[in-house]
């Protein structure tokens, strides 16, 4: 095939294309072959690359031939349906596809006129999922809310911090710089997201502050409400409360109506990390878990953990869109045109930190798309059904107990022994290749976690991996 100077034509890139398609769709349905956890050491992967880049342009066919033999020795792989470790990052083959159109459109949708689809797109589907997961009515761009999509809940996290410590500052703070005695409100178990954006945000770890939690790991109302009034007596100012729903170790969920009502009280800025469970917001019969989700000034979670959307793709509504605008617009002149001095359309660059930003909405539009509301309920209440039977499995055996009833699809189980006799047993799983799963620490235990939400984990591979963790245990004890 003829070349034109260095360029890959479009005959070739459809060609080559076809070839990659290929390549994937052979991957998902052979990848239960690998072992989940990738078995090399450290530097491996490194150590069989080259020392120097090629000077001269190679095929595409011996790129691939290295990613089948020098890449994929090094890949943890995510999408096996025996991956159960931290939460999910599924995917699925329309938002692959819908990503792959995005690459090709390879547009930067900083503002509206730079590509008017990409932003809106965004705002149509993010108003979809107001209604799809029965959020109020506020968080739709119709009202005085709106959603854009950010690459992580860390960066939810942090946007809604500094929106917060603007409004509490009257706007202030990002002209003075670090505002101070302003303090931040999280239970034990909330992401250390939080922590970190506490930190960038010029606010200090040393003025937040950590609620202690209930036997279910949600955090304690009254405590928060006495830590409040410690702080105000000594002139802090209460200016930002993060309830989670669904925390990391265990999936706890806090009592968010009852936060939300000290929220308003105190004039604290509401925030709800709803990173994985979000999702199951898509069933009505979960809806009970986020009472009170109307007293909140913003909200994020993950269709990139559990709604089959590939990373990265975080929701994040705000009540009042306004106070984030206000909070993160800048104008230079480069950037002024006819469209955004109208003030009738949504430029995401001024919802966020970055300027730049991919066509993420269009992917997320595939997956809705092709599942439909229906599909996507169907599978959520899967593998909330699969978490209930694995926590059957576990509570007919003497060896093993559940530590914390699993709300829905995270499963903390650990075996009756000693913390160590628990590590052995989850390594010794995990270097089988066989699953994969991590663990925590709760109440100063070893915790095992079995996460339940990979795209196509079905119960034969539920089935499988709980046979594998008893007869791994029972050689344990054994030897």
């Amino acid at each position: 095939m003829e070349k034109t100077g260095y360029h890959m034509t479009p005959e070739q890139f459809r060609e080559e294309g076809k070839k990659v398609i290929d390549w994937i769709a052979d991957y998902y349905e052979n990848i239960e072959k690998y072992p989940v956890l990738s078995q090399v050491k450290p530097g491996e992967i490194k150590a069989s690359l080259p020392t120097n880049p090629p000077q001269k342009g190679e095929s595409l066919d011996e790129m691939m031939n290295d990613v089948t033999n020098k890449i994929m020795p090094g890949i943890t792989h995510w999408q096996s349906p025996n991956f159960y470790a931290y939460f999910p990052a599924n995917t699925s083959f329309p938002a692959i596809l819908g990503d792959l159109v995005s690459s090709g459109f390879g547009v930067q949708g900083m503002i509206w006129a730079t590509s008017p689809a990409a932003t809106e797109l965004e705002t149509k589907v993010l108003d979809w999922l107001v209604g799809m997961m029965g959020m109020p009515e506020k968080f739709k761009s119709t009202s005085t809310g709106g959603g854009v999509i950010q690459d992580t809940a860390s960066t939810s996290a942090l946007t809604a911090i500094i929106t917060a410590r603007e409004r509490v500052t009257k706007f202030e703070s990002n002209k003075k710089g670090n505002p101070q005695k302003l303090v931040a409100y999280i239970s034990t178990q909330t992401h250390s997201s939080i922590e970190k954006a506490v930190k960038i945000a010029g606010i200090g770890t040393d003025n937040l502050r950590l609620i202690d939690v209930d036997d279910k790991f949600a955090m304690r109302t009254d405590l928060l409400k006495k830590q409040i009034e410690k702080d105000k007596k000594e002139e802090y100012t209460p200016f930002f409360i993060c309830a989670a729903l669904g925390t990391t170790s265990s999936n706890a969920i806090d009592p968010i109506k009852e936060i939300g009502e000290i929220c308003k009280t105190e004039n604290c800025w509401f925030h709800i990390d709803a990173a994985m469970s979000g999702t199951a917001m898509l069933c009505p019969e979960f809806r009970h878990f986020q009472n009170g989700v109307e007293l909140a000034d913003s909200y994020c979670f993950n269709p990139h953990k559990w709604m089959f959307t590939n990373f990265d793709c975080d929701v994040f509504w705000v009540a009042n869109r306004e106070e984030l605008i206000n909070t993160f617009s800048i104008l230079p002149e480069y950037l002024r045109n006819k469209a955004t001095e109208s003030g009738e359309v949504f430029d995401y660059r001024d919802w966020h930190i970055q300027l730049g930003r991919r066509f993420r909405s269009l992917k997320l539009w595939f997956v809705i798309r092709h599942y439909g509301v229906e599909g996507l309920q169907h599978h959520i209440r899967e593998h909330v059904s699969l978490a209930k039977k694995f926590t059957g499995w576990v509570n007919q055996t003497k060896d093993f107990e559940i530590f914390v009833d699993p709300p829905l699809n995270l499963v903390c189980f650990r075996h009756k022994s000693s913390d160590d006799f628990n590590m052995k047993l989850m390594n010794a799983v995990n270097e089988t290749g066989k699953a994969y799963f991590t663990h925590t620490k709760l109440n100063g235990k070893i915790v095992l976690r079995m996460s339940i939400g990979q795209t196509n984990t079905k119960e034969k591979h539920i089935k499988t991996t709980w046979d594998l963790i008893q007869e791994t245990a029972e050689k344990l004890h054994l030897k």
